[in-house]
């Protein structure tokens, strides 16, 4: 499984994302997959799951399924993404 965090870093809802990738690893240990989506990879990933709004927290599975999308804000609780991180 994969949980992918797709954010820009300069923006007003980065500082909200980043706290939660801290909390995130203090809480679980794991670490989230970030991306950027205006990077060569980050285009197309987001072309491939459709994603037009950012912030965006994606859970793939590892044959590529998709198995669950948190779009924009407010983001999810740690308990809901971290059933998604192996």
């Amino acid at each position: 499984m994969r949980v992918v965090v797709v954010y820009r870093e300069q923006t007003d809802y980065a500082r909200q994302v980043i706290d939660f990738l801290a909390d995130f690893k203090r809480q679980t240990g794991h670490d989230l997959e970030t991306l950027d989506p205006e990077s060569s990879a980050g285009i197309d990933f987001t072309q491939v799951y459709d994603i037009m709004e950012l912030p965006t927290i994606i859970a793939i599975s590892d044959e590529g399924a998709l198995q669950n999308t948190w779009v924009g804000l407010p983001l999810p609780t740690i308990s809901e993404v971290s059933y998604y991180v192996q």
